[in-house]
């Protein structure tokens, strides 16, 4: 095997070798052999665990429902809709208040799509490697999520200019947009669960639990496509989830000024970090090709529905809030929280662009001035044919195993705090990514330590810390 055969991207907190092992050993890492069983959970799971772990895929929906419905209706006060409920029953508010489906407001959520599926298909990108799937198979993706970016608000932006569409479209419409989006997002789940069954991609990477609803839930293919290059995974997150979130934002700062007269300072300065923070996923998307949503989980109504609808109804909460309720807090404080946010946004890139580094130098890089540390790890694909991966362990990265989900928690935490309301609902955000972070290590730390063995357990005896040193 060539050098550029050995080419393989990372996960989190683990990076993948740019040469053989053996061009390696000269520079005296550990190297230790790992076990070969990794990946999402199989056949084996009980019917008790299954059904709870599927819960979301009754209970998410009615929860971003009724988020929508306690900002537009209750004041923001999940106090307040708690009492209406009590009082009418949810369903009987769900009833009153929740979306009603319009026609205007499906052919949006169509056209949304339809476009960011030409953008996707058409647009010129570089084409970069995905990472060895358990069975061996290594994915290629084009590239081009920022120019589908800048085209999307630019002709967002046109149409707005020659009057053709309202720049609040999005707030003035939101309800109706989540009933549709959630119906999208289902649709995309249940065919994802078809193709699964009729015609997989990759039939030898597909898991099964043993439970429908599970497999419903957590998908049962790793790497679904339509064709040689449409992968839904790319194109659901990047393009339908991260896509909107910017116009989202943009369109309540609208909202906000047609409404009120002026644009308040703490939600231009929301929409400025989460415009960052999209902008940055996009100017490094192929970054993205080696995180856990595409390199582990599989698709189903976890990154299905939850691109579709999930993604956009709660990473935007600060700005669907600020739009109908504009706050008040002194200057200085909003720029203090400002300030905060830009350095977690400086960790969260920081810390990736060392990985990044590193792993495109074969670890031949200095790290805060030093040769990098690393250990040197061997795993198996279901195919039989063995690899090794670079375990970055200096740096950020000898500092804490997920220093990235340190910067993104503290962005997060930063954008709610703009807000300057205490009310639990304006909080969702960082809250949902606290949970998810915590739970996405312990799930990803599992998975490593399946792959990887001994190499992973060295690893973890290096660098003890999972998110802050001293805390956890």
């Amino acid at each position: 095997m060539n050098r550029l055969e050995k080419l393989r991207p990372a996960s989190f907190g683990a990076l993948d070798p740019l040469e053989p092992v053996s061009a390696l050993k000269s520079r005296s890492p550990i190297l230790l052999k790992a076990t070969p069983a990794w990946g999402r959970t199989g056949a084996g799971r009980s019917w008790i665990r299954s059904l709870i772990a599927s819960s979301p895929v009754i209970l998410a929906p009615l929860a971003s429902i009724s988020t929508i419905i306690t900002i537009a209706t209750f004041g923001g006060s999940f106090s307040d809709f708690f009492s209406a409920v009590k009082d009418e029953g949810f369903w009987t508010i769900l009833a009153k208040y929740g979306p009603q489906p319009t026609v205007q407001a499906g052919a949006a959520v169509v056209i949304w799509i339809g476009v960011q599926a030409i953008l996707f298909r058409t647009l010129p990108g570089q084409t970069h490697s995905g990472q060895y799937t358990p069975a061996g198979h290594l994915l290629t993706y084009k590239i081009n999520g920022l120019y589908a970016w800048i085209l999307t608000h630019l002709g967002y932006g046109l149409l707005c200019w020659f009057g053709l569409l309202d720049p609040a479209f999005i707030a003035l419409n939101w309800s109706q947009l989540i009933g549709a989006m959630n119906l999208a997002g289902l649709i995309a789940s249940m065919f994802a669960f078809a193709k699964a069954h009729l015609f997989p991609s990759h039939p030898n990477d597909r898991k099964f639990s043993g439970s429908v609803i599970y497999d419903f839930y957590m998908g049962i293919e790793l790497n679904p496509r339509l064709g040689a290059n449409f992968d839904f995974k790319l194109f659901s997150n990047g393009r339908l989830g991260m896509m909107a979130w910017t116009l989202i934002d943009v369109s309540n700062l609208a909202y906000q000024y047609q409404t009120q007269g002026y644009t308040q300072l703490s939600l231009v300065l929301i929409t400025f970090l989460q415009t960052l923070y999209v902008v940055d996923f996009f100017f490094n998307e192929s970054w993205y090709l080696r995180t856990i949503d595409i390199a582990h989980d599989h698709y189903g109504f976890y990154l299905g529905w939850g691109c579709l609808c999930f993604l956009p109804a709660m990473y935007t909460i600060q700005a669907q809030y600020l739009g109908l309720y504009p706050t008040s807090m002194q200057k200085h404080h909003l720029l203090f929280i400002f300030s905060i946010g830009l350095v977690a946004y400086a960790l969260f890139r920081s810390a990736n662009h060392q990985k990044d580094k590193f792993r495109s130098s074969a670890g031949q890089c200095l790290i805060w001035g030093k040769p990098a540390e690393y250990i040197v790890a061997e795993y198996k694909t279901l195919d039989g044919k063995q690899y090794e991966s670079l375990l970055l362990c200096s740096g950020w990265w000898g500092w804490s195993r997920h220093a990235n989900y340190v910067g993104d928690l503290l962005f997060s935490y930063s954008t709610c705090a703009l807000v300057g309301s205490t009310k639990v609902i304006v909080w969702t955000y960082s809250i949902w990514m606290t949970m998810l972070l915590v739970h996405r290590c312990i799930r990803d730390e599992k998975r490593l330590s399946a792959k990887y063995g001994p190499a992973w357990d060295e690893y973890c005896r290096r660098v003890p810390w999972r998110f802050i040193p001293g805390l956890w």
